[in-house]
């Protein structure tokens, strides 16, 4: 069986957000037209409370897009965003949610953030999503969201490293794009064995 994964399409990362990706709005009819052609749907909801350590503001002296090393690595600042009850941690207002079956909140831990559906930026916390998709029974999986060159990317890497079929559907992301990240995340993806698709070829059965 196979779910559409959709990643973090909230407010504050569209037009108008605290982290907005440029064109993020635009994944909102695409995905939409996805949703109807899967019996299964899982959200992500990037969910921080005020305060979270990978806030620039956290951090004396930084910008958002400095970097500072966490107990996991290194980590790049955000402005503050998708704080927890925001309207900016709400999904886009013409989002198809009614039929997820799921949502998985993450970065809502103060001390680490998280890009992955899976896990923690630390690789070893569980969001719980692994176990949930073994239990129903999914095998594939169809992401689409935001943004491609950091959820997404983490998530379909992580997808593939827990075995299951992963395929991004390139017209239902967009990316940041700083620094060349897009294209390096893509690379990773490949490499991974993550497959690019169409929407329409998803919803034609062409594809995963």
């Amino acid at each position: 069986m196979r779910a559409l994964l959709v990643i973090d399409v909230q407010n504050d990362f569209c037009p108008g957000g605290a982290l907005a990706v440029p064109g993020g709005d635009l994944v909102v009819p695409v995905i939409n037209r996805l949703v109807s052609s899967f019996d299964h749907v899982i959200l992500t909801q990037d969910w921080h409370p005020e305060g979270h350590q990978s806030f620039a503001s956290s951090h004396e002296g930084k910008k958002p897009m400095d970097t500072v090393e966490m107990p996991y690595g290194e980590q790049v600042l955000w402005p503050d965003h998708c704080v927890q009850g925001s309207v900016g941690a709400a999904f886009h207002p013409d989002l198809l949610t009614e039929t997820a079956e799921l949502i998985i909140r993450k970065g809502f831990r103060p001390e680490i953030d998280s890009y992955s559906a899976f896990y923690e930026n630390d690789q070893e916390t569980s969001t719980g999503l692994r176990g949930y998709l073994r239990d129903r029974g999914i095998t594939s999986l169809v992401l689409a969201g935001l943004a491609e060159d950091f959820c997404v990317h983490w998530s379909a890497v992580d997808g593939r490293k827990e075995g299951f079929d992963v395929a991004v559907v390139e017209d239902a992301t967009r990316a940041i794009d700083s620094d060349g990240s897009k294209a390096a995340a893509r690379d990773r993806m490949a490499e991974a064995g993550v497959t690019f698709v169409s929407a329409a070829e998803v919803v034609s059965g062409a594809s995963v």
